[in-house]
C-alpha cells in the first residue's frame, strides 16, 4: 500500500519516493504526496523527476486500493527512485478552497441546521448543496458575513485519524444527507475547525481560517424543493 504522505501533512510540496509497479498510462509509488481526487476535491498534478528525467504527473487516481500517477513519457521502470513535486500554487489553493467549504458547512449547520446535499471545488471557487426550502438575498448575506468572520477568528485546523468506533460516537460528524463511509473502513479522519466544525474528511486543507482569506457568495440557485446550490469564491 502506498503511504500517503497528504493525510497527516498537507504541507508537502516535494518528496522522495520509489517507483513499486508499473500500469497502464502511470505508476504507483511507495509514498506520494499528490491527492488522488475524492470528496469533491480535484486530484493533484505536478511532475516526477530522477537525475536529469521529468515526467509530468497530469492525473491521479485510486482505482482499486491503488494509486496511479498518470504520467507522460517513458523512462521509469520499478525500483526506480524519484522526487515528487506537486503544482504547489494549485494545490494550496484547493486545501483553502477546501476548508472554505468546511467553514461554510459548519456556519450553515450551526445557524440553520441545514443538511449537505453534494458539493465540488476547483482552485479558488466551489460550490455546495444544502437542504433549504426557502433562500433569498437576505439570507445569503447572512451566511457570508458569518463565514467572513469565521474566517478573520483565526480558527486552528486539526486533522486526527480515529478508530471507527471511536469517530461515530462524535455527534454529527457526518455532515451528508448520506453517509460515505463504506462499512470497511477502520479508521476515519477527522477534520476539526476548532469551535466551529468537526467532520469525516479524506482531503487536504490549511492549518487555520485566516489562510482561507475573504470569502464571497458569488451566486444561489434553487436545484429543487429542499434543494438549494450555493457559490464561493475566494481572492487569489
Amino acid at each position: 500500500m502506498t503511504d500517503l504522505l497528504f493525510l497527516t501533512d498537507a504541507y508537502i510540496q516535494e518528496f522522495t519516493a520509489q517507483v513499486v509497479a508499473l500500469v497502464e498510462g502511470g505508476v504507483v509509488l511507495d509514498r506520494t504526496a499528490f491527492y488522488p481526487g475524492g470528496g469533491g476535491q480535484p486530484n493533484d498534478v505536478g511532475w516526477l523527476a530522477a537525475g536529469e528525467q521529468r515526467w509530468p504527473v497530469t492525473a491521479v487516481k485510486k482505482v482499486g486500493g491503488q494509486v496511479i500517477h498518470v504520467v507522460a513519457g517513458d523512462g521509469l521502470a520499478v525500483g526506480t527512485a524519484v522526487t515528487g513535486h506537486l503544482d504547489w500554487t494549485r494545490r494550496y489553493q484547493l486545501m483553502r478552497t477546501h476548508t472554505a467549504m468546511h467553514i461554510l458547512c459548519g456556519v450553515v449547520w450551526r445557524d440553520y441546521g441545514a443538511q449537505v446535499t453534494g458539493g465540488n471545488m476547483d482552485p479558488l471557487h466551489g460550490r455546495m448543496d444544502f437542504e433549504f426550502e426557502t433562500m433569498r438575498q437576505e439570507l445569503v448575506a447572512e451566511i457570508e458575513a458569518a463565514v467572513n468572520r469565521e474566517v478573520a477568528a483565526a480558527r486552528d485546523v486539526r486533522v486526527k485519524i480515529l478508530p471507527r468506533a471511536e469517530a461515530f460516537q462524535i455527534p454529527d460528524l457526518i455532515r451528508t444527507k448520506i453517509n460515505l463511509l463504506p462499512e470497511g473502513i477502520n479508521e476515519v479522519r477527522t477534520v476539526e475547525i476548532v469551535g466551529l466544525d468537526l467532520q469525516a474528511d479524506g482531503g487536504t486543507h490549511v492549518a487555520n481560517t485566516r489562510e482561507v482569506g475573504h470569502m464571497r457568495i458569488a451566486d444561489y440557485k434553487s436545484k429543487g424543493k429542499i434543494n438549494k446550490r450555493i457559490y464561493v469564491e475566494l481572492e487569489a
